[in-house]
């Protein structure tokens, strides 16, 4: 099941230079909200590489196309998954298998810890 009209892949700039992306809980993720959801933190990013920080709290499975979306991000430094519960931990690995590049990213299930993590990877540094 794709997001609900009203329940839209959130995408805002935090405070310390990091890019949030919040997926929809109880949501599948498909590609063209992957895809508008990467346009956005592009346009964040404004050419830069950024800290990304991706809570899939809830969300209930993503498409092939969404993991190839979220894997070959080209705006981003580094990927914190932020999710609480073991169903969000195997998202995140399977998120994390498909990188086809060398972004660092880590699975949490803390965002003050995942927060802290990309704190190494802002543009300030």
């Amino acid at each position: 099941m794709a997001p609900a009209a009203g329940e839209p892949i959130g995408v805002r700039m935090r405070d310390g230079g990091i890019i949030e992306v919040a997926l929809p809980a109880s949501a599948e993720i498909e590609g063209p909200e992957a895809r508008v959801a990467g346009t956005a933190v592009r346009a964040l990013a404004n050419g830069r590489r950024m800290p990304v920080l991706l809570v899939i709290t809830g969300v209930v499975g993503l498409s092939p196309e969404a993991r190839h979306v979220y894997s070959t991000s080209i705006a981003a430094s580094a990927f914190a998954l932020v999710g609480e519960s073991p169903v969000d931990r195997v998202i995140a690995h399977y998120l994390l298998r498909s990188r086809t590049e060398s972004i660092p990213a880590q699975f949490f299930m803390s965002e003050a810890e995942a927060i802290d993590w990309l704190g190494h990877y802002t543009s300030e540094d």
